[in-house]
């Protein structure tokens, strides 16, 4: 039951914030900026330099299952290309996997350990696969390919289809792939570029804040 819990709670929540950095202490900073913006779904990359310190920190002192509001986040680990990175990534408080794209044995290993995945697709073909190895949320990548209109597109023939758009998205556009049927968005550099380039990471939460902002208006 806890997979089905938290596919629905990152779906409720409704904004994944895509973190990239230099270490992990830059990576968990932007995470703790992101969460008391409002962004409660956090996805630390394996792009990053020991990002799996970065996630543990992170696990530690966050939790899905918490009534502490100011304690409450998921955790999840993405640009992950194999089993085996997944399976470090759970090891480390990952409570879920973000893939660029759709491997069948990063799909089978999350299926066993009853860990939401959201592999990275493209096509309608891609997505017939995902769904059939039993994904339950599809990561559009990169989203700045398409438009918002290819949501629709992808639910003609597979209504059935969660889809996440990922890359590109922002504050001007959310609302839009909202509204066109995506069930989540991932934001990732536009959450934290200003924050890298000033120092400040602030920036992070406030940014953070009018994503939570325009998710919400694109709901009501």
């Amino acid at each position: 039951m806890k997979k089905l819990k938290l596919v629905q709670q990152i779906v409720e929540e409704g904004v994944v914030a895509v973190l990239r950095g230099e270490t992990p202490d830059e990576v968990v900073e932007m995470a703790e900026q992101a969460i008391e913006g409002g962004i409660k779904v956090i996805e630390v990359t394996m792009t990053v330099p020991f990002a799996l310190q970065a996630i543990e920190r992170l696990a530690k002192k966050y939790s899905s299952t918490t009534s502490d509001p100011s304690k409450y986040a998921i955790i999840g680990v993405g640009t992950v290309l194999d089993p085996e990175t997944a399976r470090a990534g759970i090891l480390s408080g990952s409570e879920f996997v973000v893939s660029p794209t759709l491997n069948p044995g990063t799909v089978a290993l999350c299926n066993r350990y009853r860990i939401p995945v959201m592999p990275g697709v493209m096509t309608i073909q891609e997505i017939q696969h995902a769904l059939e190895l039993g994904v339950d949320v599809v990561k559009l990548f990169p989203g700045n390919l398409y438009s918002p209109a290819m949501i629709k597109a992808i639910k003609g023939p597979l209504p059935q289809a969660n889809v996440m758009p990922t890359g590109g998205v922002s504050l001007s556009n959310l609302g839009e792939w909202i509204k066109a049927g995506a069930v989540a968005v991932g934001i990732g550099s536009d959450l934290t570029a200003d924050a890298v380039k000033s120092g400040d990471y602030s920036l992070v939460a406030k940014k953070a804040a009018q994503y939570i902002e325009a998710y919400r208006a694109a709901k009501a």
